[in-house]
């Protein structure tokens, strides 16, 4: 008896799978784009999916509800409001049992998310480690015995000046076809001035590279023009590797309990950059084998399962790296069909177990080592990375923040999608509130702005819309300095909820409802800990209290509002106008390293010298930590911000049953009556 059929719809990817099947195995065996946060655990409730009922003529199955095992007990726990959506099942828990037809639905698609990562604006001095040479190679003669190859290497050092001392083998392959087909007119790719990549018949004038960054979540890639360092396309998709798990650790654990786990993930990860080159080449109309240079950046993780390396020593401790030396391969070796087999890629260094090469980029793009202030980069993710330091010194650690400043964790959290509350302000007299959502540019209490939106709904709220949510909150007072929501304002705000010993507040009232629960603050309070923590613990180490400017990385540290991040406290206390958004920082060293030669020695030397420092293993971590907790901080008096920010007298709440407060002399607040 066959196995049974399983058809995903709308992508019309199907296959047979044993009974007992999770759906969410199906579709990561098939390459369904199916959204899981938690790496299929039953805990994020991302991987919602539609058991379509009928008569399916076209792939001759009946399906039905029937066809799946019952509700399971992790779906139960999910209700409207929180996350399962009635008529809907998780796909992790979801198991086969007969033929099935399943709609993914929209919000639980991978790709649907925005990809913010761009191509900064800045200036690069133009030295690429690969260069076009035209020359005119002597014709082969009976008297002189030097084959094709000892010719062109000799016209390139007479003409050029150049020491060939290696060819590319598909290079060497095509020699005679492609001299001859230039009437012995050839223009040669040389790397590094010794390496020939790559021959044309005739005059060839332009060459191109590829910067990517290999994110956990996304993966971006710039096309440049060598010889300009002009970005001619920018491409960018959801990291498909997603499906496995959201954050590092689950794949790392899906590589650790699965047979073939690891070369499944390495797989996956290597046709995610293979079709986004493919897509960048196309946009830019040119072929592929003018692609000479790749350099990419990311995390541990995502390096050495790019590279074929098993990654399971980075998930847990020591942490150790294969090598965290810079590395080439050929696109050949890591299955890039879309570029000539010889094309080079160059992947930065790492520093450390869990700070990679995109920091290593990050540091090369915001050069903090070249200047005499001390500077504090932040690379807001899953795992934060952190440097700190100038010229004479710097120091790098990472810090677990874990997912939540991404949407998950949160109860209507989301990614950033078209849809999902961005900004957040309330009222400091009524408590109401008023939010943008992506893909509109008006604010909810603005005339067209329901019409505006009907296309997208308003459907969660992502990282950087929770950020300012809590810290809005915090101005109003409706959430105490420790983190607690208090419900004691309910007779002012009737936006405050109960939710058992806790309130919530009701932030859209509709289809679906939006709050902000208790849980919520926790969460960012957890995560905004772990990121102070780690900035506090290299400022001990560099004995310093305060630094001189701030600079907020990665696609959401791009898109928080400095104020806002440092209201609640996720960075130290700095003057605003010295803290900045670097945007794609690691994209940005990574076209550097693309389009200068030099600089991969500059990073290279530069990584052996910066100092790690292990939050893991550090015991002042947990006490700052602790410290953190607090709004903006538990004792740090955050004076430059309070120059321009008047934050509330704190105010402490047990359980929302009753307030202990005190107030500053002279402070009032115009309440609804």
């Amino acid at each position: 008896m066959k196995d049974p059929l399983v058809v995903f719809i709308p992508s019309g990817k199907k296959g047979r799978f044993s009974t007992g099947t999770p759906l969410l195995d199906c579709a990561r065996q098939l390459g369904v784009d199916v959204d899981s946060v938690c790496g299929g655990r039953g805990i994020c409730g991302r991987c919602q999916v539609v058991i379509a009922e009928g008569d399916f003529a076209k792939h001759g199955i009946v399906s039905n509800a029937g066809n799946v095992e019952p509700l399971t007990d992790p779906e139960r726990r999910f209700d409207v409001r929180t996350g399962l959506i009635a008529g809907r099942r998780l796909s992790c828990h979801a198991r086969l049992l007969g033929d099935l037809v399943v709609d993914v639905p929209p919000e639980s698609q991978i790709h649907r998310q925005v990809v913010r990562k761009r191509a900064e604006v800045r200036a690069i001095e133009i030295d690429p480690v690969v260069r076009l040479h035209y020359v005119e190679v002597a014709e082969p003669d009976m008297g002189v015995p030097d084959g094709d190859h000892q010719r062109l290497v000799t016209s390139l050092r007479e003409q050029w000046n150049l020491s060939i001392r290696a060819i590319e083998p598909d290079a060497l392959e095509t020699l005679q076809a492609v001299l001859r087909k230039g009437d012995w007119r050839v223009t040669v790719a040389v790397y590094q001035g010794n390496k020939i990549m790559r021959l044309w018949p005739g005059f060839e004038d332009r060459l191109y590279g590829i910067a990517v960054d290999v994110g956990s979540t996304t993966i971006a890639a710039h096309l440049c023009d060598l010889a300009t360092g002009e970005v001619v396309a920018a491409c960018g998709q959801m990291n498909p590797q997603i499906r496995f798990g959201e954050d590092l650790m689950s794949r790392v654990s899906y590589a650790m309990m699965n047979d073939g786990g690891a070369a499944e993930l390495t797989a996956s990860i290597r046709a995610g950059i293979d079709q986004v080159f493919a897509e960048a080449i196309a946009e830019a109309g040119i072929p592929g084998e003018n692609v000479a240079v790749v350099t990419l950046v990311g995390n541990p993780v995502m390096h050495h399962l790019l590279l074929g390396f098993d990654p399971v020593q980075l998930g847990h401790a020591p942490f150790a790296l294969v090598t965290n030396e810079a590395l080439e391969r050929s696109a050949a070796s890591l299955a890039i069909a879309s570029l000539g087999a010889g094309t080079q890629c160059y992947f930065l260094p790492c520093i450390a177990g869990h700070v990679g090469a995109d920091t290593a980029a990050m540091v090369l793009s915001e050069a903090p080592h070249l200047g005499e202030a001390i500077s504090l980069l932040v690379d807001v993710g899953t795992n934060a990375e952190i440097v700190l330091g100038n010229k004479d010194r710097l120091l790098a650690a990472s810090s677990p923040t874990g997912p939540a400043f991404e949407g998950a964790q949160i109860s209507s959290g989301q990614r950033a999608a078209p849809g999902a509350i961005e900004r957040v302000r309330i009222d400091r007299g009524t408590f109401e509130p008023k939010f943008k959502v992506i893909g509109s540019d008006l604010w909810s209490n603005e005339e067209g702005f329901a019409e505006d939106v009907a296309n997208i709904g308003v459907t969660g709220i992502c990282g950087s819309g929770i950020i300012e949510a809590l810290a809005e909150m915090l101005l109003t007072e409706l959430l105490t300095k420790d983190g607690i929501i208090d419900g004691t304002k309910r007779e002012f705000c009737p936006r405050l909820i109960p939710e058992g010993r806790t309130f919530s507040y009701l932030l859209h009232q509709g289809i679906p409802e939006i709050r902000v629960t208790q849980n919520d603050v926790r969460a960012i309070q957890l995560a905004k800990g772990a990121l102070y923590a780690g900035a506090r613990l290299l400022m001990d180490e560099m004995e310093i209290d305060t630094v001189d400017r701030i600079v907020l990385a990665g696609a959401f540290g791009s898109h928080i509002d400095p104020k806002y991040a440092m209201i609640l406290g996720l960075i130290p206390d700095c003057a605003l106008d010295h803290v900045s958004s670097a945007g794609n920082a690691a994209g940005t060293g990574a076209r550097i390293a693309l389009l200068n030669a030099k600089s991969r020695t500059e990073i290279e030397a530069l990584v052996a010298k910066i100092e790690k420092i292990e939050t893991a293993v550090e015991p002042r971590f947990q006490a700052h930590f602790v410290d953190a907790m607090a709004m903006p901080h538990k004792t740090a008096p955050y004076a430059n911000l309070r120059r321009v920010v008047d934050l509330p007298q704190e105010t402490q709440v047990e359980n929302g049953a009753g307030p202990r407060r005190t107030r500053r002399a002279g402070r009032s607040r115009t309440t609804r009556q």
